[in-house]
């Protein structure tokens, strides 16, 4: 997979094509909205999906450890789909966790599907992380970020045209001063980068890093219009 190099407050990140962020003066990898256990969720309404979501993301998470090797892992909230989705984690898949949390750092940044540490899982539980001039936190703050952000929440996504047809990705979002990235778990939906949620944080305009299958596709968004 080929990444690309955005720079944020006068720092190089690489965007991943599987949805993660990579700094590499850090030795750090983030990713965002896993939404764990999101499949059992819907089990107690008598929605049966296949509850295999947790195992799939972290299998893909798993991939980007072994390319990256990085120190410090970042999980950017919502991690988890609801309170108890850490108490109905399979054990291997719980062991899994541990292990990453065993050999690097690992935070978790409160979301608002999970504003209470995961029981039993290691790694530290935080509002928000700051290193150097990166703040990183679950929702994007209202104002301008003062140096640099990195958020999810939104689970971004645009659509392109292709062949006759359109094509719908997730995507990051990104202006030179925070970047909003895609929803890393298996079974999690998006939010159209023109929706107001996603447009207002970015009204001067941005750039859109579409999700590919080995690489991804970059195009330009245009300042937020003004409504009369």
């Amino acid at each position: 997979m080929t990444a690309a190099p955005v720079h944020v407050a006068g720092e190089r990140l690489m965007l991943d094509p599987a949805g993660a962020l990579h700094w590499p003066a850090q030795h750090l990898l983030a990713v965002s909205d896993l939404h764990l256990e999101k499949g059992t969720s819907f089990a107690p309404r008598g929605m049966l999906l296949p509850p295999w979501d947790t195992r799939v993301t972290l299998d893909r998470l798993a991939l980007l450890l072994r390319r990256y090797r990085p120190r410090i892992v970042v999980a950017l909230g919502d991690s988890f789909h609801d309170r108890a989705a850490a108490l109905r984690l399979p054990q291997a898949e719980r062991e899994r966790l541990n292990a990453i949390a065993a050999a690097a750092r690992l935070v978790w940044v409160q979301g608002n599907h999970d504003p209470d540490p995961p029981p039993g899982l290691g790694g530290e539980w935080t509002a928000a992380l700051t290193l150097g001039p990166l703040v990183f936190r679950h929702a994007a703050a209202d104002e301008a970020p003062f140096g640099g952000e990195i958020s999810g929440h939104h689970h971004p996504k645009a659509e392109v045209p292709a062949r006759g047809t359109s094509v719908t990705r997730a995507c990051f979002v990104t202006d030179g001063r925070r970047v909003v990235m895609p929803a890393f778990g298996a079974y999690t939906g998006g939010m159209d980068v023109r929706e107001p949620a996603i447009a207002r944080l970015f009204p001067r305009g941005g750039r859109v890093f579409l999700l590919g299958r080995e690489r991804l596709y970059s195009f330009a968004i245009g300042p937020q219009r003004r409504r009369a």
